[in-house]
């Protein structure tokens, strides 16, 4: 269940299953069955239920989960934004299965509650709450009690994850069929608590004919082509990526890169850099080599030997006209490009100039986080004033022709073809000096091996968010690569795939 269904996606399979023959009575009957269910898997028998319902189809949710609760045993009170006279449709037929009177939402009417159903707003929210609606989910939010959230907490927006005014935090969310985008965007990843995806009876089949073109980035989005060695391979299958350094007080960042990159399976790293710059990395690197590589003319002097097929461009080697022409040198000589800081940087000015030199290279990716992100397009007011990232990401990935990976802690990495992917992996620690460099590297390292460039980058943020996992407090960027050979173990093993598929 990777795919990501928008709001406005997740109308249209309910459309095409009522459409097919289920009422939509049904779907409301089984999304309240599996709110019940949560609630009653987490509080026991005897806890005072208080179920928050708003004026549409997810107030009906909460109707159904309160009916069924009561059912079972529990204290359950529902109250009410709106009166039960204006509900419409499935919600108003669920009202009506509810035997008892509902109450207004009030502070005093959860004052004794348990655990309260948020079922207010759902993933459809795309405005700002007001009024009566805002202050209705204030009080609820602002209740110290366990909130189990229908389909997203309210407030948040399902599509851009943003809080529309004023949001709820639950404990857990209990959303349907597939997760939404605002599930995993921040702010709204850190209000939704633990994400249960009910199955209310929507196909896999009715997902796939909507053809959703947003993902969780997991591994099942990108396992099929993660590279795995050969036992019959050698390393000069696996691609010899290049990372090219900047000036000899500079060259840590590429350092990060490189063994970043070996570490990934390139078969061979070669970092590329001035004269002066050699002496400090063949001190520090040993399975990397290096290269005297002097400006543009000596990048493209390197790379007429095709065995060099992925460069990484950026990392600690100054903004400014130099870099610029390395990287045009680069795209050029039709290689794999990875661009990074000061690459990106250099091309603040000219986004026109960016574009033209990313039409020669065989594929590229780039790496920007959000400051460098808003220097590259400062001029491209479409793209900026997107609320959701997603969207911000996906339309900058198809101006210039290229995959664009945003870092963040939700990155989103998007292809020019729509393709676009939520991490929801990356653990608080990776935000330290030289993460973003360590990432660069995994990404080159897996277009060395001949992945695809939107996989590459996806499966390099999905790496890179577990071995923060696997590292925790204390992370600094140097430890990444080497908690890398226990991820990738059991990333082969989740695969099925041994070192002699």
């Amino acid at each position: 269940m990777h795919e990501l269904l928008t709001p406005a996606e997740m109308a249209d399979a309910d459309r095409r299953t009522i459409a097919a023959g289920t009422p939509g009575s049904a779907l409301m009957e089984r999304a309240g069955r599996a709110v019940a269910e949560a609630v009653a898997a987490r509080h026991p028998l005897g806890t005072r239920i208080m179920v928050a319902c708003g004026p549409g189809n997810n107030g009906g949710d909460g109707f159904v989960a309160a009916r069924i609760l009561r059912e079972r045993g529990y204290r359950v009170r529902v109250l009410l934004l709106g009166s039960r006279e204006a509900l419409k449709g499935d919600a108003a037929e669920a009202a009506k299965l509810w035997p008892e009177p509902v109450e207004r939402i009030s502070a005093a009417a959860l004052a004794d509650a348990g655990v309260i159903v948020d079922a207010l707003f759902g993933a459809g929210l795309a405005r700002d709450l007001e009024g009566e609606a805002k202050a209705a989910v204030e009080t609820v939010a602002a209740a110290k009690v366990p909130i189990v959230a229908v389909d997203l907490p309210s407030g948040i927006d399902g599509a851009t994850g943003k809080v529309r005014g004023a949001a709820v935090k639950a404990v857990a969310t209990v959303t349907f069929c597939r997760r939404k985008p605002g599930h995993l965007l921040l702010p709204g990843r850190l209000h939704a608590g633990q994400i249960e995806i009910a199955d209310i009876g929507i196909s896999d089949a009715t997902v796939a004919a909507i053809k959703p073109k947003t993902f969780a980035n997991e591994p099942v989005l990108w396992r099929r082509l993660f590279p795995v060695p050969r036992l019959d391979g050698h390393k000069y299958d696996r691609g010899h990526a290049v990372v090219v350094s900047g000036p000899a007080h500079a060259t840590g960042a590429a350092r990060l890169s490189a063994r970043a990159a070996l570490r990934a399976g390139a078969g061979l790293v070669t970092v590329a850099a001035p004269k002066a710059a050699l002496p400090v990395l063949a001190a520090s690197l040993t399975a990397v080599m290096v290269r005297d590589v002097k400006g543009a003319h000596g990048l493209t002097k390197l790379l007429a030997d095709s065995r060099f097929n992925a460069v990484l461009l950026g990392p600690g080697q100054g903004v400014g006209a130099a870099t610029g022409a390395m990287v045009v040198a680069a795209a050029k000589a039709k290689r794999l490009l990875v661009l990074d800081a000061d690459a990106l940087s250099s091309f603040s000015e000219s986004i026109e100039s960016l574009k033209r030199a990313l039409s020669s290279a065989a594929a590229a990716v780039l790496t920007p986080h959000e400051g460098e992100f808003k220097r590259l397009f400062s001029r491209d007011s479409q793209i900026l004033r997107q609320e959701s990232k997603v969207e911000r990401v996906r339309l900058s990935a198809a101006r210039l022709g290229a995959v664009v990976l945003l870092k963040g802690p939700d990155t989103v990495v998007a292809a020019p073809d729509g393709r676009a992917a939520i991490a929801a992996n990356g653990p608080p620690w990776l935000a330290t000096a030289g993460s973003g460099d360590v990432l660069s590297g995994l990404v080159v390292g897996l277009l060395a091996q001949g992945m695809p460039a939107f996989e590459a980058a996806c499966a390099a943020v999905w790496l890179h968010g577990e071995c923060g996992q696997e590292i925790g407090p204390g992370l600094i960027a140097e430890d990444l690569s080497e908690a890398l050979p226990r991820v990738l173990r059991r990333l082969l093993d989740l695969n099925g795939r041994s070192s002699s598929a």
